[in-house]
C-alpha cells in the first residue's frame, strides 16, 4: 500500500519531514540560578551552601535576558522541551520548575516540561544547555560560552538549522 510523501501506515511523520526536536535547560539557561544562589548565600553571610535547598528558590528564579522570547521563537521552527534537572536537595524542586514555566511561559508549556538528571537518555537533535553531556547523542549548544554568549547568539546559529 502506498502512503502519501512524509507518513507512514500509522500516519506518522518521517523523520526527515519532522520538525527537529530541541530541548532547553532551566538553570543558567532559561532562568538565573547563580545570581539568586550568590544573593541567598551572602545574605546567609556563607552559612547557606545550597540555597537550592530552600523551598521557593526555584520559584524566585528570574527569567535570564532574552531567553523567553528566544523560547517562543524556537516554538515556531522546532519541536521545543525544557529538560531540565532535579535537585536532590529540595523535594519540592519538582512542583517549584513546573510553577516557574507556567508562571513565565504558560500553562500549556507545562506539558513539555520533563525532569530528568540523565540528559543522554532522551533523542534529540538539539540540546542548549550550560553544560556539556557526553551521552547525548545530538548537537549541544553550550549557552554562556563562545560562540553562544547570549541567546541572540543561539537563535542566529540555531535558526538556521531548522
Amino acid at each position: 500500500m502506498e502512503h502519501p510523501k512524509g507518513s507512514t501506515e500509522l500516519g506518522v511523520d518521517n523523520k526527515s519531514e519532522r520538525k527537529k526536536r530541541v530541548y532547553i535547560d532551566m538553570d543558567n539557561t532559561l532562568c538565573d540560578f547563580s545570581s539568586k544562589s550568590e544573593e541567598m548565600k551572602a545574605l546567609s553571610r556563607g552559612t547557606l551552601l545550597y540555597p537550592q535547598s530552600k523551598y521557593g528558590f526555584f520559584t524566585s528564579l528570574e527569567p535570564l535576558p532574552g531567553a523567553l522570547s528566544a523560547y517562543r521563537v524556537l516554538e515556531a521552527h522546532f519541536e521545543v522541551y525544557i529538560l531540565t534537572a532535579p535537585s536532590h536537595l529540595n523535594p519540592l524542586c519538582y512542583t517549584e520548575k513546573r510553577v516557574w514555566v507556567e508562571q513565565h511561559l504558560g500553562l500549556e508549556t507545562t506539558k513539555n516540561l520533563i525532569i530528568c538528571k540523565r540528559k543522554g537518555l532522551l533523542k534529540g537533535d538539539y540540546l542548549i544547555d550550560d553544560h556539556l553531556y557526553p551521552e547525548f547523542e545530538g548537537e549541544q549548544i553550550q549557552i554562556g560560552t563562545a560562540p553562544f554568549q547570549t541567546w541572540k547568539e543561539v537563535l542566529d546559529y540555531i535558526l538556521k538549522l531548522a
